[in-house]
């Protein structure tokens, strides 16, 4: 009669069925890396407003700041200050007329804006809408270029461009998603105390930098 439970007792038990306590480390570990991930991106957002202060340098110090999280994704480290400097350089010339460009253009646009808002030019309400939508989708287009020349080392303005150019209309997903990225932080920016604005520009990049990441991949283009 106690044969049965003598064998009961000697089979072995089943490591599937043995209960495991939860561990409780990767939890703390979540959080801790999130809180990480965004004071890097809040860092990022300063150093890029810092080397932005003479204005036309706003391209480069983009530039280099999207090289840098391109990085980030595919090593897991942040290049150190040598790269990025030496990145910084090399996305000067072009990224300086390239930055004039831009400035110039958004002068123009910001007063079409006024003109609109203030009554100066015929329109009203619809030729308003119109012009922001319009200034959306080009901020848009702006910052998955800049992303694009994060891409390869903060270099090749020209090949991006075109390169985005073609990939719009084929992805108008991303480009609009990237649009209201864009048009988000400016008006975030417009509302939020000065110093918080630089921190808004660096989780906006990385928003940017998710979004294309979900690209297919591209043959290379001819030399």
């Amino acid at each position: 009669m106690t044969a049965v439970p003598a064998a009961i007792d000697t089979v072995p038990a089943d490591p599937d069925t043995v209960p495991v306590e939860p561990d409780t480390g990767p939890a703390h570990a979540g959080w801790r890396d999130t809180l990480r991930e965004a004071t890097d991106l809040a860092l990022l957002g300063f150093a890029v407003a810092l080397t932005a202060l003479p204005v036309l340098t706003l391209a480069p110090a983009l530039a280099t700041a999207a090289a840098a999280l391109h990085d980030r994704s595919v090593t897991g480290a942040w290049p150190d200050a040598r790269t990025s400097l030496t990145r910084f350089g090399r996305a000067l010339p072009a990224g300086v007329a390239a930055g004039a460009v831009a400035l110039a253009a958004a002068g123009l646009v910001a007063a079409d804006l006024v003109a609109l808002a203030t009554g100066r030019v015929p329109g009203g309400g619809p030729a308003l809408t119109l012009t922001a939508v319009v200034v959306a989708a080009l901020l848009g287009y702006a910052g998955l270029v800049t992303v694009a020349v994060g891409r390869t080392g903060s270099r090749g303005w020209r090949a991006a461009a075109r390169r985005v150019a073609r990939a719009c209309p084929e992805r108008p997903g991303v480009w609009a998603a990237a649009s209201g990225v864009c048009a988000l932080a400016v008006l975030l920016g417009v509302l939020v105390t000065p110093v918080a604005v630089p921190i808004l520009g660096g989780y906006a990049l990385a928003a940017l930098h998710a979004l294309d990441a979900r690209r297919p991949v591209a043959a290379p283009e001819p030399s």
